[in-house]
């Protein structure tokens, strides 16, 4: 996986635009191109992302946010083999297939996100519950948003009720008071720091 990085990575340094970009502009238009990438496998849309980052790229450059805009689409498609919309096409195509033919992982995953909340290193639910969309997502090949909303309604036909409702009073049980005690435990020690008296 690591070759197959460095080897897209350095076909986009010779690319057109690869070549015509300092160090630092590839360095910015790599982790750019990260940053939308993730917002596609997320929500499965990146225009807002692209303008935004396209704007931000143009401030401190010699060019404007149209061909920083060039450059970063340009980049993407070296860098992932596929244009930005065609990722996004292929998200949304396997997120309609998954929602008309439901997979047994997607109930799996929703029943997990309880015991992410309360076993070992408790978590809160908004935590556990991206943690279970990440990788439901990367396991069906689908967009995060989708997964999240599928394992909702999976968990409410399966189980008869609310997937929210049920993880926030695990939370309240368990993650809670491990919280509170971490609390306490950093204002007892921030009280010690400070009202250390010195031995003479």
């Amino acid at each position: 996986m690591a070759q197959d990085d460095d080897a897209r990575i350095a076909a986009a340094r010779e690319s057109f635009t690869g070549r015509n970009l300092t160090g630092s502009q590839f360095d910015e238009a790599q982790m750019i191109c990260g940053i939308v990438k993730r917002r596609i496998e997320k929500t499965g849309s990146f225009r807002e992302a692209l303008t935004d980052y396209a704007h931000a790229f143009a401030r401190s450059e010699r060019f404007d946010a149209v061909q920083a805009e060039t450059v970063i689409r340009d980049m993407f498609k070296a860098l992932n083999g596929q244009t930005m919309n065609a990722m996004r096409e292929g998200l949304k195509e396997r997120d309609a297939e998954i929602e008309r033919t439901p997979s047994e992982d997607i109930h799996l995953m929703a029943r997990s996100i309880p015991d992410r909340i309360k076993d070992g290193l408790t978590m809160p639910f908004y935590r556990a519950y991206d943690e279970a969309g990440l990788e439901l997502s990367q396991k069906l090949g689908i967009t995060e948003q989708t997964a999240k909303a599928l394992m909702k309604e999976t968990f409410q036909e399966a189980e008869g009720m609310d997937l929210y409702e049920y993880c926030k009073r695990v939370e309240e049980a368990y993650h809670r008071p491990v919280r509170e005690a971490e609390r306490g435990a950093r204002k007892a020690e921030a009280f010690e720091k400070h009202h250390i008296t010195p031995t003479l």
